[in-house]
């Protein structure tokens, strides 16, 4: 396993994350990706941006979420102790908030007032539209109209908190192609909205400024299980999608002997090519402005992903994840949606918690990891969301009976 004593402070000045990153735009969106990074870099060292930044974390998203640790899931497993960061329980329900607060604060500090983003299985979308309308802004957020549909409660709660809701029709409509209509529209109004990215993706400055706004899910998780066990834990499980989640709780631990897993979403299984396991099955490529691992054909055409999870349903991955697995610092496996079902069940049963779909996958793979190690070891899985949005899409997998009969 390589440690954080050969990775380094990442990215480069140019935003790679050695040959992954950068910023592959159209020459008009050059201007504000230039202005973008120039204030992110002055607001990280301003004692005042950031005092503002972690009092609204605290008073308002509900920081810190707690550690929890999960007996019956374990026993489940049997082996390894797990533990749950529980995201879910973070204001509108999952890890999203942290980085949208940051990203409307640095807005309202630019002096922007319009603020627009894409989302996928909503959280995204619902925790843009909350932090727009505490600051009093107008926010416009595109949605494929697959994931409208897929994700309806979301879609009502972006606009009862006041945003605009763009469906977009194009390709399979879904996070890509929502993805591709955002940066479409920011290019015509860049001058005065600010393009809230939902992961660490996207071009630089993104991956870097997500990351560091997420962070502080990894922070809190060190305090806590020094806190609770002595020691660091043996292993870190995340689910990856665009990888947000899994980069806020690997980040603080890089120079730590600790593993960390990430999990993507293998859909109908691999071999099918239904999937949206990017690092596992795909090639490197440039994708929304980033060079990094993709879904793609050996004509360089994007693969359509799948998942039944609409937040992992991207052919894309951060580029700080494509130079983890390089280095061999992290391991990316993935879990069918079959499996993911089995876990949202499990979870929901064993310790009363509804899990989102996307951390159904993570906690899958730790129920897999627990049950081959010793019970001395610890396992801390990140539960980035909760599963209220998902439940139509779980009820009609498992054929559960119609409430009206």
């Amino acid at each position: 396993m390589t440690t954080a004593a050969t990775y380094g402070p990442l990215p480069d000045r140019r935003g790679h994350f050695g040959p992954y990153g950068g910023q592959y735009v159209a020459e008009t969106l050059m201007p504000a990706l230039l202005e973008l990074e120039a204030a992110y870099r002055e607001a990280k060292g301003d004692p005042a941006f950031q005092a503002s930044f972690q009092e609204l974390l605290a008073q308002y998203a509900g920081r810190p979420t707690p550690l929890f640790s999960a007996r019956r899931l374990t026993a489940s497993a049997g082996g390894a102790k797990i533990y749950l960061k529980r995201e879910d329980l973070a204001h509108t329900g999952a890890h999203k908030i942290n980085n949208t607060l940051g990203q409307v604060l640095l807005a309202d500090w630019m002096g922007k007032r319009k603020v627009i983003a894409e989302t996928g299985a909503g959280q995204h979308g619902v925790a843009t539209a909350t932090a727009a309308a505490l600051f009093g802004m107008e926010c416009k957020i595109f949605m494929g109209t697959e994931d409208v549909r897929r994700q309806a409660p979301n879609v009502q709660r972006m606009r009862l908190l006041g945003a605009e809701v763009v469906p977009v029709a194009s390709g399979t409509g879904t996070l890509k192609d929502a993805m591709n209509e955002a940066m479409r529209y920011w290019v015509g109004a860049v001058r005065d909205t600010f393009y809230v990215i939902g992961s660490v993706a996207g071009p630089h400055p993104y991956p870097m400024m997500v990351r560091d706004f997420q962070r502080v899910i990894g922070d809190e998780t060190r305090r806590q299980i020094l806190d609770r066990e002595g020691r660091l834990p043996d292993v870190l499980i995340a689910c990856v999608g665009g990888g947000s989640n899994a980069m806020g709780l690997f980040y603080p631990f890089l120079d730590d002997p600790v593993e960390m897993i990430g999990v993507e979403a293998a859909g109908h299984g691999i071999e099918s090519g239904k999937h949206a396991a990017t690092l596992g099955a795909g090639t490197v490529g440039v994708l929304h402005g980033s060079k990094s691992y993709l879904l793609q054909d050996s004509g360089g055409q994007i693969q359509e992903a799948h998942s039944i999870s609409a937040g992992l349903d991207y052919p894309g991955v951060g580029p700080e994840h494509a130079l983890l697995k390089e280095q061999g610092r992290a391991r990316y496996e993935s879990i069918r949606d079959g499996e993911a079902l089995d876990a949202f069940s499990k979870l929901s049963r064993l310790e009363g918690i509804i899990p989102a779909l996307e951390s159904a996958h993570a906690v899958a793979w730790a129920l897999k990891e627990a049950a081959r190690r010793p019970a001395d070891q610890v396992i801390v899985v990140n539960l980035s969301g909760r599963g209220d949005k998902d439940l139509a899409i779980v009820a009609a997998a498992l054929e559960m009976p119609d409430t009206k009969d």
